[in-house]
């Protein structure tokens, strides 16, 4: 596979259980770029972890976080950036983040994102899965978010290896 000759971050969005940290990973070791994870960039720089955000300071405060993050990241070059899942909801942050990189929505079915979040180690944590109809409430909110992540090129990891889903976007990223 050819590596695209471009320094342009490539930006990961989508729904929890779609791969953005694990393709996002391959990406970074394939184009040589530096992985960004949104969320631990965020408590690396505040000094505590999202849930203590959230408890101590409430959401307003973590998504002006994720504002300074998109402001932050915004100035690189060279970076895989895999994004919370509503990061990208913000108009703020994609009209940051658009001009120095390429995006890519990862998408998958309900039911394979519920297999892979429940087989996730963190997959407890996620007060999502909190409730009687796990299921149900990622319907709701992929419902919810179908419009802000269709404003983005599609990548469908649904039945494919996280290589296969890498090499997808590498394409893409060649073609222009």
């Amino acid at each position: 596979m050819m590596q695209p000759k471009f320094s342009d971050n490539v930006i990961l969005t989508g729904f929890m259980g779609t791969g953005k940290t694990t393709v996002g990973r391959l990406l970074a070791e394939t184009l040589e770029f530096e992985l960004i994870d949104t969320d631990v960039y965020i408590e690396e720089t505040s000094g505590k972890t999202i849930p203590e955000i959230f408890a101590s300071d409430g959401e307003e405060v973590f998504r002006q976080l994720e504002r300074d993050t998109a402001h932050d990241l915004s100035q690189s070059q060279k970076k895989v950036i895999s994004t919370g899942g509503r990061f990208m909801l913000d108009p703020e942050n994609v009209a940051l983040l658009q001009p120095s990189g390429r995006i890519f929505c990862l998408t998958a079915s309900p039911e394979e994102i519920l297999r892979r979040v429940l087989g996730d180690a963190d997959g407890i944590e996620r007060p999502l899965l909190k409730g009687a109809d796990p299921r149900a409430k990622i319907i709701a909110l992929l419902e919810e978010r179908q419009s802000k992540y269709e404003q983005f090129p599609q990548v469908d990891t649904e039945g494919q290896a996280p290589e296969e889903i890498r090499d997808q976007i590498l394409k893409q990223l060649n073609s222009t």
